[in-house]
C-alpha cells in the first residue's frame, strides 16, 4: 500500500482543481497523498453542482494513477464509494438506510450524506470526495443530511485518517486484480437489485427501470418494462418511488 500524507490547508477554491492544476504542471502527486481544505470556495460536485464548503465537514481530494493492466478508469468511482462506506462504517458502526447509489453517492433514507467528483488528467485520476459531518447543504433538488444530525459526533481529522487508511487499503487491491471483488463488495453496500431507479440519457431522455446489477465495467444495468437490460454507463441516476 502506498505511504499515506495528509496535506491539510484553511481554504481553497477546489482540492480537486488545485490537484489537477497541480498534475498539469508536472507535479506527480503520489498515491496515498491527500489534499484537504478547512473550507473551500468553489467546490465542485458532479454535473457542476455547488457543494457545501462547511466547516467541519470533510473535502478533500487525492490521487489514483492508472498503469498497464489497471481496470477501467471509470471503476475508480465505485471503489472510491466502497472505500468510503468502509470507512464510515469504521467510524460510526452500521447505520440503517446507508447505502452506496450508483454512481458516487451516499445517501441515508434517501438523503445525500456523501458525494464523489473523478476527473482525470492523462494517466492520473483526482477523485474528490466531499462529506456532510456535522452541516448539509441545503439543495434544491435533493434532501440532505449530516452525522451531526444524525447523533454521530465525528472529528474530521479522525475522519480522515480512516478515509485514508480505507482508500489506501482499497486501491491496492484495484491494482492488484480485485476489481471483481470490489464490484461485489460495492453490490452489497448499494441500493439492492429490483430497486426502481430513473436515468436521464442525452439522447433518449427520461428511462426509468429496476436495478439489475453491474456489468464488467461498472456501468449500472436498468432493467426495463419489457424485460431488457440497458447498461447505464454515465450521468446521474435517481432512486424513484414505488407506483403503487
Amino acid at each position: 500500500m502506498a505511504l499515506i500524507h495528509i496535506e491539510t490547508v484553511a481554504e481553497i477554491a477546489s482540492t480537486n482543481s488545485a490537484l489537477m492544476a497541480r498534475l498539469g504542471a508536472g507535479d506527480v502527486a503520489a498515491e496515498g497523498y491527500w489534499l484537504i481544505a478547512d473550507r473551500q470556495s468553489a467546490g465542485r460536485g458532479r454535473a457542476g453542482r455547488q457543494w457545501s464548503d462547511g466547516l467541519g465537514n470533510f473535502m478533500g481530494s487525492t490521487v489514483a494513477h492508472i498503469g498497464p493492466g489497471d481496470p477501467p478508469a471509470q471503476t475508480l468511482s465505485l471503489v472510491a464509494g466502497v472505500a468510503l462506506h468502509r470507512a464510515l462504517v469504521a467510524c460510526i458502526g452500521v447505520t440503517a438506510g446507508m447505502i452506496l447509489k450508483w454512481p458516487n453517492d451516499v445517501l441515508v433514507a434517501g438523503a445525500k450524506l456523501a458525494g464523489i467528483l473523478l476527473e482525470r488528467r492523462a494517466d492520473a485520476v483526482v477523485v474528490g470526495i466531499g462529506v456532510n459531518l456535522v452541516q448539509a447543504p441545503d439543495l434544491p433538488d435533493r434532501a440532505t443530511v449530516a452525522l451531526a444530525g444524525l447523533g454521530h459526533d465525528l472529528a474530521r481529522d479522525a475522519f480522515a485518517q480512516a478515509l485514508a487508511d480505507e482508500w489506501s487499503a482499497t486501491l491496492a487491491h484495484w491494482h492488484d486484480g480485485g476489481w471483481a471483488a470490489l464490484r461485489d463488495d460495492w453490490q452489497a453496500r448499494a441500493h439492492p437489485p429490483g430497486t426502481p431507479l430513473s436515468a436521464r440519457d442525452p439522447a433518449a431522455g427520461l428511462i426509468e427501470g429496476t436495478f439489475a446489477g453491474l456489468d464488467t465495467s461498472g456501468a449500472a444495468l436498468l432493467r426495463l418494462a419489457d424485460g431488457s437490460c440497458r447498461a447505464i454507463h454515465a450521468g446521474d441516476i435517481d432512486i424513484t418511488p414505488l407506483k403503487l
